[in-house]
């Protein structure tokens, strides 16, 4: 039998409008839900990727955990899937997992690549402050850290140290005083950057520079203070 009633009709038209309604509402909220995991696992990940790249050595899974504010179980199943996407993608890095904890790694199949690099001569930045250490330490060696700062008045840890990794600069011994300092002198790369074939052939230092070493310590020392 035919249904004759309009209000009827326009009450069943109604309802599945509304349900169609109810229906892409509820697929659009599975949609933004879904993208939010997607945003907040790829969040994760590249967090994950940073903790492992800036400590370098291997991370327990609990600190990882913490850090990105999730379970150890999820966080594990969030990095074992960084490990196949890296599989997938044959990146130059992987993950290795350990007893407890992870670690980013590169690749033995790229370990050619990093021996060529090592292989390639050092570019030696020499900044003001680095000549300046450098200066004094050819004209003074052997000397110790305390007189090169004496001279300089700023500490000089730091630019002894950069000196040293450029192999411009290394350690001869110690100084027979209390607390046996270190003494530093120039090394034979030394020699070879700067084109001579002894110290003796290093151009004679008047009181003037040691002077000017001063002045622009002081400046140094001015320029952090204000900062």
């Amino acid at each position: 039998m035919i249904d004759r009633n309009p209000a009827k009709r326009g009450q069943a038209r109604t309802d599945r409008a509304w349900g169609r309604a109810a229906q892409a509402a509820r697929d659009m909220s599975d949609r933004e839900q879904k993208r939010r995991r997607q945003v907040e696992r790829r969040e994760a990940e590249a967090a994950i990727e940073a903790i492992l790249f800036a400590v370098g050595d291997s991370v327990e899974t609990d600190r990882i955990a913490k850090a990105i504010g999730q379970d150890q179980e999820t966080t594990r199943k969030i990095i074992y899937h960084m490990m196949e996407r890296y599989k997938e993608e044959d990146r130059g890095i992987q993950i290795t997992e350990f007893e407890d904890s992870f670690q980013l790694c590169t690749k033995r199949e790229m370990y050619e690549y990093l021996i060529r690099v090592a292989k390639q001569p050092r570019r030696i930045n020499l900044t003001d402050v680095l000549m300046e250490t450098l200066s004094i330490i050819a004209y003074k060696q052997p000397i110790t850290k305390l007189e090169i700062e004496k001279i300089r008045g700023v500490k000089c840890d730091h630019a002894v140290n950069k000196l040293i990794e450029y192999d411009l600069v290394r350690e001869l011994g110690r100084l027979d005083a209390p607390g046996r300092p270190l003494l530093f002198g120039t090394t034979e790369e030394f020699l070879r950057h700067f084109g001579v074939h002894s110290l003796e052939e290093l151009p004679e230092m008047n009181p003037v520079q040691i002077e000017d070493f001063k002045a622009e310590a002081e400046e140094e020392i001015q320029m952090k203070l204000d900062v």
